[in-house]
């Protein structure tokens, strides 16, 4: 505790040279709003909050920490769930919330040059006038900012068609350790040598800190329709979601949600999904407009074969942003029900999704918690909420049942996260994806960017000894899920 004291002191002294007082948050009432992100169930209080409002104070910041030793959680609207920006207790959250404006649009050229702090839906409503958006829309994405999403490498509802986070963004400004100031990629279509661009996509703020980007851009399509098509199974919906595309037809979107959901969504945001359904789709199509009357023929036609008994049909934007609204407000919605949820993210083959949504039925029994299951469809990413009371001491529960849902994604061919990143919650299940060989790989690249490992330490990439600890603990107990899975 003393040790933490002379630390705090001494960095305290050191920031106040180059940091005006109100960039500086030290006291406790300061502190606690930024003990954890939006997984809740992990608080730590760190040392102090810096907020910059310039490049070179964080260029100043990252030099005094490197030298004192102390380590740098970078945070951007706090809205992560996988405890990606989680304090360490020695150290500091660096937030980049000041960095909130979007300095130039270039229309001519499809792109936008904003700071890491602009919240995702800012960026298409600021490009509106000139008929352009920006096409990742995480559910969040009226609180969430882009550097945030560029840490997680972020999706949302319409990535089916036009991508994640990581195809959607052209150059990227970092702050490295060193307090150097590095550009990668460029507003050109490629860049000669290493494509450090994706590597720093995803990346979860442990190879340096953002502050500035460049975004591509995307025309408005000349028309769009929504299609909501509801099931009598989950197995049905499921089975359609890989006929759709097998038969050629990408949608902008293709979401799904389960009994549980749908109900959830309904009674809060009135959508008008049918109670009733087990499970429904919603299809989004966009294009010209000769383009999606033929693809809304096609579609419709391939539901009924499907086994859809309900279809429909959304025209006006009104109608379409209120079947949006429901699956938008799918987890708030969710809170409704249970005092606590614990949001899970993996992804597994499309073909998968009915056998994966079976197996996560029958472990919602074993474990005796409700689970509704909300996600995008499209592209296998699975969003299973485990409804459950802290109160009652269900949380470890909880997490078991959450990390066996991640085992099954890795056994189906799948990953333990699509979009919310390993952070601080997915250490473990990373022993499941990926053997020692890679891991090792993994802290090779850490440390080639930070040697010290101060940049968001303990995250994202479990040490060695901590996988082999987690596997003879689960041998040892019997409690090793899917045995057949490659390990350590």
């Amino acid at each position: 505790m003393d040790d933490k004291k002379e630390i705090r002191s001494k960095l305290l002294f050191k920031l106040s040279e180059f940091l005006p007082e109100t960039a500086i948050l030290s006291e406790e009432d300061e502190l606690r709003p930024y003990e954890c992100d939006a997984l809740s169930a992990y608080r730590r209080v760190p040392l102090l909050v810096v907020l910059p409002d310039t490049v070179e104070q964080v260029q100043n910041i990252v030099r005094c920490c490197t030298s004192m030793g102390v380590p740098i959680v970078a945070r951007g609207a706090g809205t992560g769930l996988s405890g990606g920006a989680l304090p360490n207790e020695y150290g500091i959250i660096l937030s980049l919330a000041r960095f909130d404006k979007i300095l130039t649009i270039d229309a001519d050229n499809f792109t936008a040059r904003v700071q890491p702090g602009v919240k995702n839906l800012a960026i298409s409503n600021a490009v509106a006038p000139y008929s352009l958006y920006y096409a990742p829309d995480p559910s969040s994405q009226i609180a969430c900012s882009i550097g945030g999403n560029i840490a997680e490498n972020s999706g949302g509802v319409h990535c089916l068609k036009y991508g994640l986070t990581l195809h959607n963004v052209l150059e990227v400004t970092i702050v490295t350790i060193e307090g150097d100031i590095v550009t990668l990629g460029s507003k050109a279509l490629d860049t000669p040598g290493y494509d450090l661009l994706s590597l720093m996509t995803g990346s979860e703020g442990m190879l340096g800190i953002i502050v500035e980007v460049v975004v591509k851009l995307l025309p408005k399509p000349d028309a769009r329709q929504v299609i909501m098509a509801a099931f009598s199974s989950t197995e049905d919906a499921s089975k359609a979601v890989s006929v759709i595309i097998s038969d050629g037809i990408i949608p902008a979107g293709l979401e799904m949600m389960d009994r549980l959901a749908i109900q959830a969504a309904e009674d809060y945001v009135h959508a008008g999904y049918p109670k009733d359904a087990e499970a429904i789709l919603l299809c989004e199509l966009d294009g010209s407009r000769a383009e999606v009357i033929e693809q809304s023929f096609l579609v419709r036609r391939l539901l009924k074969l499907q086994g859809a008994n309900h279809i429909r049909i959304a025209d006006s934007e009104a109608e379409q942003a209120k079947l949006w609204q429901g699956r938008k407000s799918a987890f708030p919605a969710i809170g409704r029900l249970a005092p606590d949820y614990y949001c899970m993210d993996g992804t597994i083959p499309r073909k998968q999704l009915a056998y994966v949504l079976q197996k996560i039925n029958e472990l919602s029994k074993q474990y005796g918690l409700a689970v509704a299951n909300v996600f995008h469809a499209g592209d296998g990413n699975l969003h299973p909420l485990i409804l459950f009371d802290a109160n009652k001491g269900e949380l470890e529960k909880a997490e078991q049942f959450g990390a066996d849902i991640l085992s099954l994604c890795v056994k189906v061919g799948g990953t333990i996260t699509g979009e919310h990143g390993v952070g601080h919650e997915k250490l473990d299940q990373m022993c499941v994806q990926f053997n020692t060989n890679e891991l090792e790989h993994f802290h090779a690249i850490k440390t080639s960017f930070d040697h010290n490992e101060l940049l968001n330490p303990g995250k994202a990439i479990p040490t060695l000894h901590r996988c082999a600890e987690f596997g003879a603990m689960h041998v040892h107990h019997g409690k090793l899920p899917y045995s057949d899975i490659p390990r350590f």
